[in-house]
């Protein structure tokens, strides 16, 4: 029997404390109203004009000493910088003929360019009121997609682990029983995880957040393509939609424990029987609701896009995520002594499906991006090109780390078996694709407005401390060793 250590179960606490003072730090520095985004973007600004100042050379009173007066009709005390050429000069002020033009309009006109300028203002005001209502929803997204992101990373993770589980009792496979115990702990997580989603899917839906834009009324009644989509994209739809699947991959969850259990004190086969059974079913019912729950809980958080490969390649992304967290349980719990019938041949196999499905990852990622970029037809495109302009270093940072660190780490039969290389790159593979539900979910939520700040490692703490003490608690409840499984005994003497 596994006894949950001190130490383990204390640095898990520690995680999780810290990661709600993050969390609710990052809520409470979230700017409440607009007068707040624009000390913030005034604040920026003169960052960046400091910045920009001192790289050209220039002192502050030096630039303005060089703006020239507005023109009237401006606001007053307003400044514009001096031209830089004759024709900039020409086209940005009249010239002194031109004004004495002016003075011999008719009164009339006068009156009519004063009214067209009033109007200007007003459309000018209103752009302004806009724009910081839609910075302020930007700021105040971030610390809500912080944690629905690493909500939903680590949730998958245990659904990734729980789907592998049930290939392996469909595929009756001889090399992984030994592990089975090791999944089961892992996929523990599941139902937890499943209701801190649910809540956030919940408080979505209350409108505490602006995480789906499709949710707004106000965004619906003005944009014709998500009209046409609400027969499908609604509150309760979505999240009766949500409640199946959440129910749906936890009975499974349930089930499969218990019979395995039950398995261990039976005198003949029947309950690993129904665990084939209903793994097979499981595996019908996961392939559906995955891809379904992709494009919700994904793809809809940019309702204008969409890609029919996005299923496939979501679940790549948190199956090999699942695989690489069995790798690091089994490594851990080896390394203290537990799991005695685990060789090297074990962890060859499952660093085998870390390098596999990285390269089938990679596969998915290049066709989806390759397709998309060929075609370039703007609304398909549009989703790379803000990926590229505002997240090109998570996005092509998060390719190579899901591609390249696998390959140079894990493309060695000999380093397949080597602990420490496994864990080098199980942390680049996990680092990499939390890098990847990054960039699916944030471009859409907070726009340009994004940093890895103390909202992202808070929520990433928290969920890993609460993972932990989870996964671990379970794995003390019964045996680490599968005893009565039918293919034990193959398993036991697996050697590649």
């Amino acid at each position: 029997m596994y006894t949950f250590s001190s130490k383990l179960k204390t640095f898990s606490f520690i995680l999780m404390a810290l990661g709600v003072l993050g969390i609710g730090y990052g809520f409470w520095t979230a700017p409440k109203n607009t007068q707040d985004v624009e000390k913030i973007l005034a604040a920026e600004e003169q960052h960046h004009g400091g910045h920009a100042t001192a790289e050209a050379g220039h002192e502050p009173h030096h630039e303005a000493a060089t703006a020239v007066e507005a023109p009237h009709g401006t606001e007053q005390n307003a400044v514009v910088p001096a031209a830089t050429d004759a024709t900039t000069t020409a086209a940005a002020f009249p010239a002194a003929d031109s004004v004495h033009a002016v003075a011999e309009v008719p009164q009339h006109d006068v009156h009519a360019d004063a009214d067209k300028h009033t109007v200007s203002e007003a459309d000018h005001h209103k752009e302004h009121e806009e724009h910081l209502e839609h910075v302020l929803h930007q700021l105040q997204n971030k610390p809500w997609a912080a944690l629905y992101v690493a909500c939903i990373f680590f949730m998958l993770i245990a659904l990734g682990v729980l789907a592998f589980y049930a290939i392996q009792y469909a595929a009756q496979a001889g090399w992984s029983p030994v592990l089975f115990r090791v999944m089961e702990g892992i996929t523990s997580y599941l139902l937890p995880g499943s209701v801190i989603f649910f809540i956030l899917l919940l408080l979505c839906g209350f409108h505490f957040n602006h995480l789906f834009v499709w949710m707004d009324p106000e965004v619906v009644k003005v944009d014709r393509l998500i009209q046409g989509k609400s027969g499908y994209l609604n509150v309760p739809f979505f999240l009766i939609r949500a409640a199946i699947f959440l129910i749906g991959w936890n009975l499974y969850r349930h089930y499969s424990r218990k019979y395995s259990l039950l398995q261990d004190g039976a005198n003949d086969d029947l309950y690993y029987k129904k665990s084939f059974k209903a793994s097979a079913a499981f595996l019908v019912f996961f392939i559906v609701s995955e891809s379904i729950m992709s494009w919700d809980w994904i793809m809809s958080v940019d309702p204008h896009w969409y890609s029919t490969l996005f299923g496939w390649y979501v679940f790549a992304s948190f199956f090999v995520s699942g695989i690489t967290v069995i790798a690091f349980f089994t490594l851990y719990l080896k390394s203290k002594g537990h799991l005695e019938y685990v060789n090297t041949s074990h962890f060859h196999d499952l660093a085998k499906f870390m390098f596999g499905i990285s390269i089938f990852w990679t596969y998915l990622w290049f066709s989806q991006f390759m397709l998309i970029w060929y075609a370039d037809i703007p609304e398909e495109v549009t989703y790379f090109v803000t990926r590229i302009e505002h997240y090109n270093l998570p996005f092509f940072g998060m390719v190579a780390m899901n591609f390249l660190f696998p390959v140079l780490l894990l493309l060695n039969t000999d380093f397949k078996r080597i602990p420490w290389l496994i864990v080098m790159a199980g942390t680049v593979i996990l680092c990499g694709h939390y890098l990847d539900f990054f960039n699916m979910i944030m471009p859409a939520t907070v726009g340009d407005r994004w940093f890895i700040g103390v909202s992202e490692i808070g929520s990433v703490l928290f969920f890993l401390g609460l993972f932990i003490f989870v996964a671990f608690t379970a794995l003390t409840k019964e045996s680490l060793l599968a005893k009565r499984n039918p293919f034990i005994g193959e398993s036991k003497h697996f050697h590649y």
